[in-house]
């Protein structure tokens, strides 16, 4: 399973897990993989620096890597309140309107969230800044390639910048601005995705960029035969994602309801949709979903300001026990992750099924 990329970043398998749970990064890096930890959560840098100073202290010296949400051209922008301004009516009263109808209950007093600033490109800088601080080996952009003074400051600093692509074109552009890794990026994966599957976007893609710059298959990949397919079409590794929603690790202490959700779910069971964040992205397909495909619905707005609609509506729906009322990203493979299994168990399973995968393969007869 050993590929270039491996000696490149100093881990022993290449199984990339993004994650928004230091706890399941930590692991997954523990188990010789690279753990990426999504800072796109953390509204406040200190709470980001607190969570990278416990990765720090709890991956027994292994790597890790850590996930900006930031786009090449910088958006207009401004403080959440003056966002929230910006926001019609309309908008607001359908989110209101539909919880209700869904019986969605409200959230305890001083417990409600004004959005999820990581959205933005200022408080994504500030997420480089502080990840900077640390000890990671690579910085990813879930939003394709960030803007070359971001790359050369974590180049300055010895770090690997990885960029997500869901086209050829995009893969070739974040190259030429400097990126190291792509992410082939399948239509197959959770949150925000293009619309090639994986099986055709990544030959496409290794083919593009050339033998020297190493590219990661993304979507659809929870088992070791999908790891060995993906590196038959030329991938140096796999970056997961929804895998790891349902691992021991990852705290769902809030509400059932998520993890109820994602246990049920088929691979049907997902949705590409901008209703998440104003882009297209792959979520648990829900009556909330449904609802804004009902007609009289609004159309979702621009990144950053459908999710300060939404960010409180998700709150709501996430903390309670009803798995048809939550909003979930989640890829195609969520049909694969129907039980709770610790990390180290996933990942041992993943290497064992692949070697068995490619010890078939050779066996075959030419």
């Amino acid at each position: 399973m050993r590929s270039p990329i491996c000696e490149a970043l100093g881990i022993d398998v290449p199984i990339f897990a993004f994650t928004p749970s230091e706890h399941v990064a930590a692991a997954v890096s523990r188990a010789g993989g690279l753990g990426v930890l999504g800072a796109v959560r953390f509204n406040d840098a200190d709470e980001l620096d607190k969570a990278l100073t416990w990765l720090d202290e709890n991956t027994d010296g292994k790597p890790y890597g850590v996930d900006v949400v930031m786009p090449m051209k910088i958006p207009t922008e401004g403080k959440a309140v003056d966002l929230k301004a910006m926001i019609p009516e309309e908008h607001i009263s359908f989110v209101d309107q539909t919880l209700q109808k869904l019986g969605v209950p409200p959230l305890p007093e001083g417990e409600g969230r004004e959005g999820v600033l990581g959205w933005l490109h200022s408080v994504a800088r500030s997420h480089v800044d502080v990840a900077l601080s640390h000890r990671p080996v690579l910085i990813a952009n879930a939003l394709g390639s960030p803007p070359v003074d971001v790359i050369e400051q974590a180049h300055a600093a010895g770090v690997k910048v990885a960029a997500l692509a869901g086209a050829a074109k995009h893969a070739l552009s974040h190259v030429k601005n400097g990126v190291d890794i792509i992410v082939a990026q399948g239509y197959e994966a959770g949150g925000h995705t293009g619309e090639i599957a994986g099986m055709v976007l990544t030959p496409e893609i290794v083919d593009a960029v050339g033998p020297d710059v190493p590219v990661l298959a993304a979507g659809g990949i929870g088992s070791g035969r999908q790891m060995a397919a993906a590196m038959a079409l030329g991938a140096q590794g796999a970056w997961t994602g929804s895998l790891w929603l349902t691992v021991e690790e990852y705290d769902l202490s809030a509400g059932t309801g998520i993890r109820d959700a994602l246990l049920a779910a088929g691979s049907g069971d997902t949705v590409r949709t901008r209703v998440y964040t104003g882009k297209p992205a792959r979520l648990l397909k829900t009556k909330w979903t449904e609802a804004w495909t009902e007609e009289g619905a609004p159309s979702p707005l621009p990144m950053p300001l459908q999710n300060l609609l939404v960010a409180d509506a998700h709150n709501r729906m996430n903390s309670g026990d009803n798995p048809e009322t939550i909003s979930m990203p989640a890829g195609q493979i969520v049909g694969r992750t129907n039980k709770v299994r610790p990390v180290a168990e996933v990942m041992a399973d993943l290497v064992e099924e692949y070697n068995a995968t490619v010890a078939g393969l050779q066996g075959l007869d030419s």
